[in-house]
């Protein structure tokens, strides 16, 4: 990895040990003791300590690294192990697989640590350095929070631990000052920014691009008092050596490349102009009905796929020299970048959990730029923009590496939906992503209730009632848009629907636009429902599937013959009789 503009003490302590190790001169064991760990590979003595082979995925040699790693990830400002080198500085060597550790220490950590292994060779012997860069949340191997105090790895408690991060909250490795100078940058970098800054069209972006070079940079935080830029300013302007990006667009999977964009020596923003323009010429437009207007559209929404591509490089681990990938297959986007989640996301939290940037200044300088979103607004942009065209919504994962992969996929554009969003009233509801994600649910799903909509909306309960409540008062062609389901008891939570009068609009758009909604079995909706809900009565399931009370009993007795289903009472007369979950299906469900 080229360290231009990582001069942290960290590094800096490696390459003294690195060069001493090299050079047969004694580790000062002060600077080890601090912030950098010599370490055997685990595993290779004897009992009376030969050393033997190494193995390329030593098990026993991970748990302890994994241990080791944690500990200095927890301590404030990260730390290193150099594997292969014995506590007194003899080099012994190892034959660990550098990728296998990786995946592996991200595996005994719980998928939270993320490192960089790098190899070096010292007179001829093979060593791994494992960078730990410092966590934003405490790391447990083994069950147990451990940080570096002096020489040793020691126990802490969370709440000490939390308390000593808050107090360094303030640091932010790409707002730090780099040793590369203002005049170092690259002239096309400082033309793409001025590009970025006039293609937003607002006065205050137009007026900041007309400046002069230093005052440009200056104004967006990029250069610290004495001329040196920081090293979001490096990366942006500058560059690393290694690539940021790479972008690979084919047909189908497997198939040929058909344009490559990966470039070193270049600075992020070069990198970045040319993908999204490579990424624009590449994804066609399709022809889009209303009525006898005839638009286009992107077949993959380019405000999604931008969000997803800069989402990639600001919140990514720049401590590996591994680019974010991008890759575009047919009518997917697929941007997998390095590092896991930080701050405590998770798949089943990322719209709603406070953003927590491991690059602030890194990613506040893109935002400056008018390339990305201020924090906690781009993954709702993304998800909103492909919902609102009746795509799926967009996967964000955290994969082995570890990596966060987002993936776009974009099917055939649901052209009736877009036009019956667009009658939507008030207008807001149709851009708001809860209010999407839950009118698309009520399509696809025909029913939501308060607990589905806040796992969906990954809000709370109250949350997502309110978005309900708003969709009550909302209307499509002018008659309401939502209704509450009859035959729900008074003291369960409600069931909502599309009134008859909504769901018949959208019908005469599919058959105006001759398009082939699928439309779920009756069986299909009424297990989903029951599995769900726990009961279902004849009144229920006729509210969901637009017919009388009467004419659903054959698909009731279907669900009660599987076993799914009994009579709330063996009479199965009286008002408000229906079924219930049976017995082995409510066991089934635990």
């Amino acid at each position: 990895m080229n360290t231009l503009f990582d001069d942290s003490p960290v590094q800096i302590a490696v390459r003294s040990i690195l060069d001493a190790l090299d050079d047969g001169r004694p580790v000062d064991e002060s600077v080890e003791r601090q912030v950098v760990d010599l370490k055997e590979e685990h595993g290779r003595r004897d009992k009376s300590g030969a050393v033997g082979p190494g193995l390329a995925n030593n098990e026993l040699a991970a748990r302890e690294l994994a241990a080791a790693a944690a500990c200095m990830a927890n301590t404030p400002g990260g730390g290193a192990l150099i594997v292969g080198v014995s506590d007194d500085g003899d080099l012994i060597g190892t034959e660990l697989d550098a990728d296998w550790l990786r995946h592996r220490l991200w595996e005994l950590s719980s998928r939270s640590l993320t490192v960089d292994i790098g190899v070096r060779t010292c007179r001829g012997t093979r060593l791994l350095v494992v960078l730990a860069p410092q966590a934003l949340e405490p790391i447990r191997v083994d069950g147990r929070i451990r940080w570096r105090v002096g020489a040793n790895c020691v126990d802490v408690d969370p709440h000490t631990w939390h308390a000593k991060r808050m107090a360094a909250l303030h640091d932010d490795w790409s707002s730090d000052p780099s040793t590369v100078t203002a005049d170092q940058v690259r002239p096309g970098a400082v033309q793409q920014a001025r590009d970025m800054l006039q293609a937003s069209t607002e006065p205050h972006a137009a007026e900041l691009a007309r400046q002069p070079d230093l005052d440009l940079l200056r104004r967006l935080n990029v250069v610290t008092p004495d001329g040196y830029l920081t090293n979001a300013g490096v990366i942006a302007f500058v560059g690393r050596g290694d690539p940021c990006l790479d972008y690979v667009k084919r047909e189908h999977q497997g198939g040929d490349s058909l344009t490559r964009v990966r470039r070193r020596d270049r600075s992020l923003l070069e990198e970045l102009g040319e993908l999204l323009a490579a990424l624009e010429a590449n994804t066609p437009a399709v022809h889009v009905r209303r009525g006898l207007v005839i638009g286009q559209q992107r077949e993959i929404p380019l405000r999604a796929a931008r969000e997803a591509v800069v989402n990639g490089v600001a919140h990514r681990e720049w401590a590996s020299p591994e680019p974010t990938l991008v890759e575009q297959v047919g009518r997917s986007l697929r941007v997998t970048s390095p590092g896991g989640f930080v701050g405590g996301v998770t798949p089943d939290n990322i719209i709603t959990h406070p953003s927590r940037s491991r690059n602030r200044a890194l990613s506040e300088l893109l935002a400056a730029l008018r390339v990305a979103e201020r924090e906690g607004v781009g993954v709702d942009r993304m998800i909103g923009e492909m919902i609102r065209r009746g795509h799926p919504r967009p996967q964000i994962e955290e994969i082995g590496g570890p990596n966060v992969r987002a993936s776009l996929i974009a099917e055939e554009v649901d052209e009736p939906w877009v036009a019956w969003l667009d009658e939507v009233e008030p207008i807001e509801q149709s851009d708001d992503v809860n209010t999407l994600l839950v009118l698309r649910q009520l399509v696809d799903r025909r029913w939501t209730d308060p607990l589905q909509s806040s796992r969906l909306i990954q809000d709370t309960v109250e949350r997502a009632s309110g978005v309900l409540a708003r969709l009550s008062r909302a209307s499509v062609g002018g008659r309401p848009l939502v209704q509450r389901l009859n035959g729900v008891p008074d003291s369960a939570d409600p069931v909502w629907t599309l009134t008859s009068a909504a769901r018949e609009r959208l019908s005469d758009l599919d058959q105006e636009l001759a398009y082939t909604r699928p439309i779920p079995r009756r069986e299909t909706i009424a297990r989903d429902y029951v599995r769900e809900r726990g009961r279902i009565s004849s009144t229920e399931l006729g509210g969901l599937v637009d017919a009388s009370p009467t004419n659903v009993g054959g698909t009731l007795r279907i669900l009660e013959d599987e076993g799914l289903v009994e009579p709330a009472w063996p009479s199965r007369r009286g008002k408000g009789f229906h079924y219930v979950l049976s017995a082995p299906s409510r066991n089934a469900s635990r």
